[in-house]
């Protein structure tokens, strides 16, 4: 009767009706169902199966870093080195890693470790693809050979892969370090599923029982609350959706995790998620995948990680953000390493006794991890650069290698100098604040003392290459690069003056001025343009009658004012052009004094030609940039070119050397940097320093964002930062070649009768040296000590007229032939008896 009645209903029009429309509906979800399923199947074969899984991003690395036998580095130093390089351990073939980073076309390269030695063969993605590989042996901590492993011979010295420092073009700047499967330490693959999905290796792509208690929980509190998502379901949110929660995309996430369930294996879907899972930000960079956050957060590589440390990089997955602060707030990292720890117990993955242990420890995060060498500032200007050849669709879409000039051991070195030094920066302000506040200053109601900024430039200055970039104290806080903001370089800019003063007498000009030239510096009102112009010497002091080099050593303002106008305001401002500094300068007095306003990278490309020996060599910060095919789209080479005479250019530097050893910029000295270098200090409405020694140059800008008034000289605020950064570069091995600046051919340096300035002789009580373009030395000798006939009586025995001289070459060292004073020997001979008679004339304090 009820089938009868069942079969009545279904031949009936309301039957066939309804028999219709569940077809129907079953064609329309088939077809929907389909349709997912292939587009989520071409989403997963474009991302995941095209070979370019993580490659669809341009890196940026640093230079290579140049090994040499005797230079003290680890066995183990090397090979973290190589590690954070994208080197592989073993004999993995150079083109195919293992596991899905198969999919990056072309590793960096291997290396293998043997007792004492390590063996490192370049990949097809190397820099120096192509080349021979070599074999470093170590005696200790030391390097104690390199040789080449294919003609076996002895190697002077070998360049190591540049180590990345960032992604570029991605949703945030990001840095990564790929693993594989085999990297990840058992402690760590057990704590991320105790935390994240401990069916992991027992589901097809998601977890029913952990979705149903998410959905009831949603339920419960009327929205979506709880997450559900399995491993393979964040890989799918990671590679292809957003974070936000709705239940359609927990859907979509489903129907891609069951693909790629069917695509790969648990392996390497569990690499996928190791190697893009977000772990926060250090610094101003987002760290992703463990084997990155290793290194950020404990300063190791993921092999060596302890079961605390895995079990807090699988505890901050959660709230990355949150925890990543965990170096200001260490309470925060605890509670995420413990409760891991708690759930490893449950799911028998550790025994309570371990995980007590783990807990037991303290949580020591590595403070190196943030932007000490990742120079988040020089990334700008690269990511500027590229944008000006090449669009960010492009730049996304392609996998570009850009290789640049940074150096980060200098640039650590540069980082711990700011820190250091605007430490000391900050304090002098505030005793500042202070006093005025005693003094009833009128400031506003609780005025804050205002925090200084600060710019750290660093070139080679033979090459013009850009090694260290500082732009600011926190790039988290202020993106604003202010090594490329223009301020006034104030007395930075004298050295300029006086290089076009000394290269009258090349060009035959006159007045042929020398450091021995005699200005005035005394109260003065210069006119120009129908104009009035007094300029006032830094703290109103005024020395008279004095010397170019004292002028300059002492940064006398009036005095140099002077030079120029005796030089001429617009060939100072030629000279200053032909040196590479901005055009737009004019020729007015306060030229002279650094009123036009320069950036710090612009001052450092100037310097370029003093620390150079006159030849200019521009700034330049990118090395090359490779396509995906590895092939070169742009190659730099340094843009060098005569700029200034080089005798012109050592005379300047001998001044500038005075300058560091007794002038404005002794704080130098003070600071404990002792080796040979030069600089000038920059006193306007903010402090600089600029200087060099053999192989560096460095330019410190320290001051407001506003403009406001520093208050501070250059020689109390930018010398300290930048000493502190010298004295850590000196102490690395590529930096540690300091030597003198030696006079060129053409330099006469004769010994001076300092109060007379004239040619010293035998029966002078103190000398000192002086440099000149020869020919250009004084003539007569000194008449307060025997004069021309002591000179002619010197020449008849036999003994030289001018010490430090030899037919108009110099012999000897003549550093620092300013300040160096020689007493007269105490034993005199024949001829000092005789004028002896006369008396010695009045010594000079």
């Amino acid at each position: 009767m009820k089938i009868r009645i069942a079969r009545e209903f279904w031949t009936s029009k309301p039957g066939i009706a309804l028999l219709g429309a569940g077809v129907l509906v079953f064609f329309v979800c088939a077809g929907t169902f389909l349709y997912y399923y292939l587009h989520f199947s071409h989403m997963i074969d474009a991302r995941l199966s095209s070979g370019q899984v993580f490659t669809n991003t341009s890196r940026v690395y640093a230079a290579p870093r140049r090994l040499v036998p005797g230079e003290p580095l680890s066995q183990a130093e090397l090979t973290s080195t190589l590690l954070r390089a994208g080197y592989q351990t073993g004999d993995a073939p150079n083109d195919v890693p293992s596991g899905v980073s198969s999919n990056v076309p072309g590793m960096a390269g291997t290396f293998t470790a043997h007792t004492g030695s390590v063996s490192i063969q370049p990949g097809s993605g190397s820099y120096f693809a192509g080349s021979n590989g070599i074999r470093v042996e170590f005696s200790g901590r030391s390097i104690a050979h390199i040789f080449s492993l294919e003609s076996k011979s002895a190697l002077s010295s070998a360049e190591t892969e540049p180590e990345p420092l960032t992604n570029l073009f991605d949703s945030a700047r990001e840095k990564r370090r790929f693993v594989s499967m085999a990297d990840l330490p058992k402690v760590l693959v057990d704590a991320v599923l105790s935390a994240e999905d401990k069916r992991f290796f027992e589901h097809g792509g998601f977890d029913p029982i952990r979705i149903l208690g998410a959905a009831w929980a949603d339920l419960r509190h009327r929205g979506v609350r709880q997450g559900a998502s399995t491993l393979d379901m964040q890989v799918a949110r990671s590679f292809f959706f957003s974070t936000e929660r709705t239940w359609s995309r927990k859907l979509a996430e489903t129907m891609v995790a069951l693909e790629l369930e069917q695509r790969f294996s648990k392996q390497q879907i569990f690499e996928l998620y190791a190697n893009e899972i977000y772990l926060g930000n250090r610094g101003s960079f987002a760290i992703r995948g463990f084997g990155e956050a290793a290194q950020a957060y404990f300063g190791k590589d993921v092999r060596n990680l302890s079961l605390g440390e895995a079990a807090f990089l699988a505890g901050i997955i959660r709230a990355p953000n949150r925890y990543a602060a965990a170096d200001r707030k260490p309470e925060r990292g605890v509670e995420a390493r413990d409760r891991v720890l708690t759930q490893m117990v449950e799911n028998r993955s550790i025994t309570a006794e371990m995980a007590a242990a783990a807990k037991r420890e303290p949580l020591r995060l590595y403070r190196g991890g943030g932007d000490t060498s990742a120079a988040p500032y020089f990334v700008d200007m690269v990511k500027d650069h590229l944008l000006g050849h090449l669009s960010e669709a492009d730049l996304t879409a392609q996998s570009y290698r850009i290789y640049t000039t940074i150096d980060p051991r200098l640039q650590r070195a540069a980082v711990e100098a700011v820190e250091s030094g605007m430490k000391a920066v900050d304090a002098q302000l505030k005793r500042r604040y202070e006093r005025w506040r005693k003094e009833n200053v009128r400031l506003k109601k609780n005025e804050p003392v205002p925090q200084a900024q600060v710019a750290l430039v660093v070139l080679d200055p033979r090459s013009g290459e850009v090694r260290a970039l500082v732009g600011g104290r926190d790039y988290g806080q202020s993106q604003l690069n202010r090594a490329l903001a223009r301020r006034q370089p104030g007395s930075a800019f004298k050295p300029f003056v006086y290089a076009a003063a000394f290269d009258n007498a090349v060009e035959g000009l006159t007045p042929v001025l020398t450091p021995l030239t005699i200005v005035k510096d005394e109260p003065y009102t210069f006119q120009f343009d129908g104009k009035d112009y007094t300029p006032n010497n830094y703290g109103q002091e005024f020395y008279g009658d004095v010397t170019l080099r004292e002028a300059l050593t002492r940064s006398l303002n009036v005095a140099t004012v002077h030079v120029a106008e005796m030089v001429g305001y617009q060939r100072v401002v030629d000279i200053a052009r032909r040196m590479g500094l901005d055009p737009s300068i004019r020729a007015t007095p306060a030229l002279a004094l650094g009123a036009y306003e320069m950036s710090p990278l612009e001052v450092a490309g100037g310097y370029t030609v003093f620390a150079n020996s006159g030849i200019r060599a521009d700034p330049q910060f990118i090395r090359g940039v490779l396509d995906s095919e590895g092939q070169w789209l742009e190659r730099t080479q340094p843009h060098t070119r005569r700029a200034l005479d080089p005798r012109v250019a050592y005379e300047v530097s001998n001044i500038l050397e005075d300058v560091v050893n007794r002038g404005t910029g002794a704080t130098v000295r003070s600071r404990g940097f002792a080796a040979p270098a030069a600089g000038k200090t920059g006193t306007s409405h903010d402090g600089w320093f600029a200087g060099y020694t053999s192989n560096l140059l460095c330019v410190v800008w320290i001051g407001f964002d506003d403009n406001r008034e520093l208050g501070l000289a250059g020689g109390a605020s930018a010398a300290p930062v930048w000493a502190e950064f010298m004295k850590r570069a000196i102490a690395l091995p590529d930096y540690a070649n300091v030597h003198g600046f030696a006079p060129p051919e053409g330099i006469s340096v004769i010994s001076i009768d300092p109060e007379t300035l004239q040619r010293a002789t035998s029966l002078c009580p103190v000398t000192r040296r002086e440099v000149f373009l020869l020919g250009t030395e004084p003539t007569s000798f000194c008449e307060k000590h025997g004069g021309a006939a002591a000179a002619v009586m010197q020449a008849q025995s036999g003994a030289p007229t001018s010490p430090g001289t030899s037919d108009g070459n110099p012999t000897g060292d003549p550093q620092g032939a300013g300040g160096a004073t020689d007493p007269a020997e105490k034993k005199k001979g024949f001829w000092h008896r005789v004028f002896g008679i006369f008396g010695p004339g009045k010594k000079k304090p």
